[in-house]
Parts: C-alpha cells; structure tokens; sequence
C-alpha cells in the first residue's frame, strides 16, 4: 500500500475541503485527506494504481470544484 504527501496551495478551509471530496471520488484513490493549515494532501492509493495518472485525475478533479487551487506534483 502506497501513502505519499503533496504540497497544495488552497485558499480557503472549505475550498481544501472540496479539493478532499474530489480526491476521494477519483478513480485509484482509498483515501485522501487534505489539511489546510499545513497545505498538504495525503494520499493513499488502491493497490497496484499508477500514482502519476492517479494524481494528474486528482488535480483535473480538484481543479473542476476549486479552479485556483494548486498540487505540487
């Protein structure tokens, strides 16, 4: 099982919210948990996905909900 922590860049705590809904409903994803005041997403991946084009869909869908949020990748 594979865990890895992101840099994010989010303006508000509801908008980091949002951003955590979207990542949880992205294919390859079990769990993702954003935390605002550090800026940082955690996320753990489904056995065998690809986190590369798991995390490029995270951001497409994090982008869709709050457009001017940011995932360092």
């Amino acid at each position: 099982m594979m865990k890895k922590t992101y840099k994010i860049e989010v303006d508000c705590a509801a908008c980091a919210a949002k951003m955590e809904e979207a990542a949880n409903k992205t294919a390859g994803v079990k769990e993702a948990t954003v935390a605002f005041m550090p800026q940082k997403m955690k996320v753990e991946f489904e056995e065998g996905a690809d986190e590369s084009a798991v995390m490029a869909e995270v951001l497409k869908n994090c982008k869709k909900v709050e457009s001017d949020c940011e995932i360092f990748l």
